[in-house]
């Protein structure tokens, strides 16, 4: 679907889209849309329950008076509570409305809002942004789709009174968009395509934005010392792959320390010799979404030119169970010197974690480190998929993901760690074991994450439940989400971008 703009005039034909204020108070253009159908606008109003409150919709067909085949009035509630999410919300919700109708061009009319706090050329480019990201569809395996099956709509008009400001707002959304994109591409495809190799060489494309990239093989990784990692891989005959990917976005004259993020990128997880149940496996694919989010992040950051150092590490292997795997009862050394007993082979996240966590702050002693991995499924016992989980030693940090989460609607929820939590991986023939136990599993995991990161600022997120959508929601279609990388891009452009 191409996006574009321009001046704001009551469109001829398609479809309209125009806004309503809580109370049914209509906006310029829906007012002259009513005016244009000879008061159709207010009689659909009228003859329905919509009264303009926040994501309510109502549609007209064929409206007297007018060329237009359809007009869609969507409801953005009180003026002064209009956010960008709001109004990325409300993008979607017109790509929705107008997608499969049969229809191919839609014009949506963003006027200016009295009480609102945001610009009119904000307004358009938040509009847009959230079409783009609720046109997203994974439709590259489809190759007997019926035309009719497949969303119609091919041109999305913003239309403002500020054109070219609204174009500048959106360019820069718009890259963002490119790295969601990319992170649900990458986490939507199949296991036989998205392996180790694989997905390192999709992460070696960020080189065209000005991405460093290196790749470590298990050559590499074994004389480094990487243990877990490798330990995790040697059941597969995909080699084990660690991917660094570097954005210097600051003056080569800042002697700026980097910010750091770290992705777990089991790109397919059967639980080795502590096999999963096979029902349901299918979904494992997605085990790699930490990855998936940090490559994506990256190429939202280096899209936008973000003025910040990052680099972001990826620990890709696959967890298959040959003659060769791991076994319960193995005991692995990891990079950083700390020795773990294997109690649990599906428990392997974590072990690729440990080794790319510190060589992360080993080579490049970061401000902080951010890690993200769809980690346990008791994160989903505890938070369902409303929430990612949070742990963290370090308050700040906390804090700042937490707002930069409730900003963009990708939200965290901090959990405790602590020494009673640590004991409980306390292993009698090793430092450490990889599980606790049954009870508190997800904060287990993360203590074991925390022997890894030293003094180092760090936080843990933790994707299971969040990683995958069952249903479409405003401006993420039913699959992978791309949870974390508006979260962390937000949280970039809040602290951590000089000028």
């Amino acid at each position: 679907m191409k996006i574009n703009f321009a001046n704001l005039a009551l469109p001829q034909a398609g479809a309209a889209v125009a806004f309503v204020l809580d109370g049914n108070k209509l906006t310029a253009s829906a007012a002259a849309l009513d005016k244009a159908t000879k008061g159709a606008v207010k009689r659909a109003i009228k003859a329905s329950r919509f009264k303009g409150k926040k994501g309510q919709t109502v549609s007209l067909l064929a409206p007297s008076g007018s060329k237009l085949d359809r007009i869609l009035l969507i409801g953005l509630g009180k003026a002064k509570d209009i956010t960008d999410m709001a109004l990325q919300r409300a993008g979607g919700a017109a790509y929705a409305g107008i997608a499969n109708t049969g229809l191919t061009a839609l014009s949506v009319l963003a006027d200016g809002i009295d009480g609102a706090k945001l610009k009119p050329a904000d307004i358009a480019a938040n509009i847009a942004f959230g079409a783009n990201l609720r046109a997203y569809r994974f439709d590259k395996y489809r190759t007997t789709e019926k035309a009719d099956a497949k969303p119609s709509l091919k041109t999305f008009k913003v239309l403002s009174k500020e054109t070219a400001a609204a174009k500048r707002s959106y360019s820069s959304l718009a890259k963002v968009a490119d790295g969601v994109y990319l992170t649900r591409d990458l986490v939507s495809e199949p296991p036989n395509v998205i392996y180790p190799e694989s997905l390192a060489k999709r992460a070696k494309e960020l080189t065209k934005l000005g991405v460093k990239v290196q790749v470590l093989g298990e050559m590499q990784m074994k004389r480094l010392g990487m243990g877990a990692l490798l330990g995790v891989g040697q059941g597969s005959v995909r080699e084990s792959q660690m991917v660094v990917m570097e954005w210097n976005g600051l003056p080569k004259s800042a002697k700026e320390k980097p910010v750091a993020f770290v992705g777990k990128g089991v790109t397919f997880d059967t639980g080795g010799i502590s096999l999963k149940p096979g029902a349901g496996m299918d979904d494992m694919k997605w085990d790699m979404g930490g990855s998936g989010v940090v490559i994506g992040l990256m190429k939202a950051l280096a899209g936008r030119k973000a003025k910040a150092n990052v680099v972001g590490v990826v620990g890709l292997v696959e967890n298959m169970p040959d003659g060769n795997a791991q076994r319960p009862g193995d005991i692995v050394t990891s990079m950083s010197g700390q020795t773990i007993e294997i109690l649990n082979t599906d428990a392997e996240g974590r072990l690729v974690l440990a080794d790319a966590l510190h060589y992360t702050i080993d080579r490049f002693d970061p401000k902080f480190v951010v890690n993200l991995a769809t980690l346990t499924g008791a994160i989903i016992v505890a938070l369902g998929t409303e929430h990612a989980g949070l742990f963290s030693n370090s308050d700040q940090l906390s804090e700042r993901l937490s707002k930069a989460g409730e900003q963009v609607e990708e939200k965290v929820w901090r959990l405790p760690l602590g020494d009673a939590y640590d004991k409980m991986i306390k292993s009698n023939v090793a430092d450490m074991q990889n599980i606790g136990g049954r009870n508190a599993g997800s904060i287990t995991a993360a203590q074991f994450l925390k022997r890894f990161v030293g003094k180092t600022p760090w936080a843990h997120l933790d994707i299971a439940g969040v990683t995958w959508s069952k249903a479409d929601a405003p401006t993420v279609p039913k699959g992978g989400t791309a949870f974390g990388v508006r979260l962390l891009d937000r949280l970039v452009t809040n602290h951590y971008e000089k000028g």
